[in-house]
């Protein structure tokens, strides 16, 4: 079904982008966007998530340079019987993740340094488990590829002012396309970027309640990571935008309202949802549960992250 999904996307963003090139350039520009928008396409199905990744600086860590961290990656994605991801850190105050990748086989997950100074272990591990929530449902190929396509339409629709509106670039429909192409065209590509970060956000949720064993961990984080969210901002996403809906929680803005034009479903409804399956969990309906026998977590257990330290104490990253 994901598959299916993800193939009706990349058509109706292809569609789109060749309806902005017949809007600016008639038949020829239609081509042409149908050129680009095939290349932009496979483009981002190779290099999607080493295109997010290096937007935010990740750093990849592993068993020694960050053991805590890694291993509860580790566990989790065994939970979910997933293939053990890439996992990275990028130095970053607010707290906030994202998973990226083509499919389970080559997928990533990144957590930023605020997120492991301000949870707790088992608030971490619920976050995680919703990212491991995505690859899963593969629901990363299609995230990215839309920012990559939702970009580039908005990027050709600017380019329509100064290149079209003129019956010598065989546009059809003067400057009247040249406004579609401007303005719906973007809004059309935004409104569906939007429209699949919030359905997927939920199923995430739940599944990473499962995969974790607790929903109440996500819970409480995604408390945490929406109140810091709104106070601390994050510049790398504002330079990129169009990553926003990668994340777990909206890095640009404090959007509350569960409408149209929120990046995320209300966090408010995404806190209840999980109350509500914390009792179905209660009920007798709960997976298997993450491991939480480990020892607390220290300065030392992540010398890379800054893990163990005061949840409010700020620090300088290494890999600033």
């Amino acid at each position: 079904m994901n598959v299916m999904r993800t193939a009706m996307l990349l058509a109706f963003m292809t569609a789109l982008f060749m309806g902005i090139g017949f809007l600016i350039g008639g038949t020829g520009g239609m081509m042409i966007a149908l050129v680009i928008a095939a290349g932009m396409n496979l483009f981002s199905y190779w290099n999607s998530d080493k295109m997010v990744l290096s937007a935010y600086h990740a750093q990849e860590v592993d068993a020694r340079s960050a053991p805590e961290f890694y291993n509860m990656i580790r566990d989790l994605s065994a939970n979910a019987g997933l293939p053990m991801p890439k996992v990275y850190v990028y130095d970053n105050p607010q707290p906030n993740a994202f998973a990226t990748g083509r499919n389970p086989q080559n997928a990533a997950v990144a957590a930023s340094t605020g997120l492991m100074q301000r949870l707790t272990h088992e608030e971490v591990a619920g976050v995680m488990a919703h990212e491991l929530a995505h690859i899963q449902n593969r629901d990363t190929l299609t995230m990215t590829i839309t920012a990559t396509l939702a970009g580039a339409i908005s990027m050709l629709g600017n380019f329509a002012f100064f290149f079209g509106g003129n019956r010598e670039n065989n546009n059809p429909l003067g400057f009247v396309g040249v406004l579609v192409a401007m303005i719906v065209a973007p809004f059309a590509a935004m409104l569906v970027q939007m429209a699949i970060s919030r359905t997927r956000e939920y199923s995430a949720d739940r599944r990473g309640a499962e995969i974790c064993g607790n929903p109440l961990w996500l819970a409480s984080a995604l408390g945490k990571i929406a109140g810091a969210a709104h106070q601390i901002p994050n510049y790398e996403a504002e330079r990129n935008p169009a990553t926003a809906h990668m994340f777990i929680i909206n890095p640009l803005s404090g959007e509350r309202m569960d409408n149209l034009f929120s990046t995320h479903p209300d966090t408010g409804n995404r806190i209840a949802a999980l109350q509500q399956m914390a009792g179905e969990f209660s009920g007798g309906a709960s997976t298997a549960q993450f491991r939480t026998d480990r020892p607390q977590r220290t300065a030392r257990s992540v010398p890379n992250t800054g893990w163990g330290r005061g949840s409010d104490e700020p620090r300088k990253g290494p890999w600033s």
